[in-house]
């Protein structure tokens, strides 16, 4: 029997971690085994990773459980599309080593993707909490410590527009890895359509959109996972913010727009970031890598600026079309 979902967990030197995360999923998949398959792949740690994949291969042989060693660190985004681009099941589902996530909700996303056969993406909810302090963390510009404001649950909304209002609301939702299940052939082609996707920090949102272009999509009302925020991988990178502020997400928005998406919309995104980013980030990039920082910026706010340019210039045509109409209208009452 052909299964449904793979669940994938890409991993790097953090056994004790993966272990548990292996301990919780051996518990909630249970019922679902036919239906399932698990990937982990190891992004070539140097810990006992292999052994705490060996001994769960042996717990769990009722089930489908493939791994991958690669052969070197291929970078964590790299790693996460070797899962995508390996899995054979109709959806697949990358979940992060350290995510908490509730033993209900492999039972809600089986149920979902039986109940929607068409569907092309879902969006589990989740709730944040800072790794220092534990206190609630959640978008500035959503209400309450849930990710996602919107919930769309029946699978019948515009999935363009869904995913649309979301991207719109926070990319760092969008972006969790762990609250994302792909329609697997759907994820292919967006790769295969963007191959460097695999470069970019941001590119999560690019499949996620993607996805959402091309069928039905499903936001959970209810969370069932946590996001820890302050963990994350590109954060050890030093360049990281201001290559996601200044070059990824415009890069992504690009892409959205050869997916399908309009025009308006992405120039609205584009203007959107330009006015978000951090000049501090880039000040002290500036101070620290000079060159690096000016090749970087340079493109984005050339890009900012035609941006702001063509709206400008939408907003002049619209405003000269619509003084014309009552000039019309005179002429055609004349006597």
């Amino acid at each position: 029997m052909n299964k449904l979902l793979t669940i994938a967990i890409p991993t790097f030197n953090r056994a004790q971690l993966l272990d548990k995360q292996l301990s919780w999923l051996a518990q909630a998949i249970k019922g679902f085994e036919d239906d399932c398959e698990i990937l982990v792949s190891d992004n070539c740690s140097t810990d006992n990773t292999q052994e705490v994949i060996e001994k769960w291969q042996i717990t769990l042989n009722n089930i489908t459980f493939k791994s991958n060693k690669n052969s070197k660190n291929l970078g964590v985004v790299k790693n996460i599309m070797y899962c995508l681009n390996s899995t054979k099941t109709k959806y697949v589902w990358t979940i992060g080593d350290d995510d908490p996530i509730q033993d209900r909700a492999i039972a809600y996303v089986i149920s979902k993707l039986k109940q929607h056969e068409d569907l092309s993406l879902l969006f589990l909810n989740f709730s944040g909490r800072n790794q220092i302090t534990g206190e609630p963390v959640h978008p500035p510009k959503i209400v309450g410590n849930r990710w996602f404001d919107i919930d769309s649950e029946d699978g019948d909304g515009d999935g363009k527009a869904i995913f649309e209002h979301c991207f719109s609301k926070s990319v760092g939702a969008v972006i969790f890895l762990t609250a994302t299940v792909y329609r697997t052939d759907l994820v292919k082609r967006a790769l295969q359509d963007w191959p460097d996707a695999e470069n970019n920090w941001i590119s999560l949102a690019y499949l996620a959109g993607y996805c959402a272009a091309n069928g039905r999509v499903i936001v959970t009302q209810d969370t069932y996972l946590e996001c820890v925020v302050g963990v994350s991988y590109w954060q050890k990178e030093p360049k990281s913010a201001l290559l996601m502020q200044y070059k990824h997400i415009p890069e992504v928005i690009l892409k959205l727009e050869k997916s399908g998406y309009s025009k308006q919309f992405c120039r609205r995104m584009l203007l959107q970031n330009g006015k978000e980013v951090n000049l501090k980030v880039f000040l002290g990039a500036l101070r620290r890598w000079p060159m690096s920082a000016i090749k970087i910026v340079v493109p984005f706010l050339a890009l900012v600026s035609l941006c702001a340019f063509d709206v400008m210039v939408s907003k002049e045509l619209g405003l000269a079309e619509s003084s014309e109409i009552p000039t019309q209208e005179v002429r055609t009452y004349k006597p």
